[in-house]
């Protein structure tokens, strides 16, 4: 039961990790970067549809996203769809591909950026001294039900705060060399 406390508890903060992974992607360095069109939806006939289902993605060179529809007839609604999005970028569509020139970002900006970030780390933080919490608990009702003894209950603590101080130690991890990616001209 201990060690099913545990694997939940890794499990947890693995899975806070990857929100966190994908968060940061989608925040804008000076480079190009496809991550950040993952969260566009297009009106394809009447359901939003991912922009990923419906054109090939790619980054042709550091400061340029190119996107190709696979339906042409389409390639308004997506680009469209790509200013609605709210990106701070200006796509622009020659009739068969929309290229979105990356702007590049301003001290201020990237300073911003830092700052979302940080947030979205320390809110990985939070999922995971949640998952601490609820796996404390479960640890403190096995000991008081008689499941582990207090020895055991105690070695349990001790490698559930191992395991938390790991987690945390990633989330920094990741968004340090976030915030070095964001600062790097």
């Amino acid at each position: 039961m201990l060690r099913e406390t545990l694997d939940e508890l890794k499990n947890a903060i693995e899975k806070a990790h990857d929100a966190l992974k994908r968060d940061l992607a989608r925040i804008r360095t000076g480079r190009a970067n496809a991550d950040i069109l993952d969260t566009v939806r297009v009106d394809y006939y009447g359901s939003p549809t991912p922009l990923k289902q419906m054109a090939s993605i790619s980054v042709p060179e550091a400061r340029l996203i190119t996107v190709k529809v696979f339906d042409r007839t389409q390639i308004g609604i997506v680009e469209k769809a790509i200013m609605q999005a709210q990106l701070g970028v200006n796509p622009s569509n020659d009739g068969e591909l929309i290229r979105i020139p990356m702007p590049p970002l301003t001290e201020e900006r990237r300073k911003e950026l830092v700052k979302v970030a940080k947030s979205k780390g320390e809110d990985c933080k939070v999922a995971i001294r949640k998952a601490r919490h609820d796996a404390k608990d479960m640890i403190d009702s096995l000991e008081k039900d008689g499941d582990v003894g207090a020895d055991e209950a105690d070695r349990g603590r001790k490698e559930m705060e191992e395991i938390v101080k790991g987690g945390t130690g990633r989330v920094d991890e990741l968004v340090a060399h976030k915030e070095k990616d964001i600062l790097e001209v």
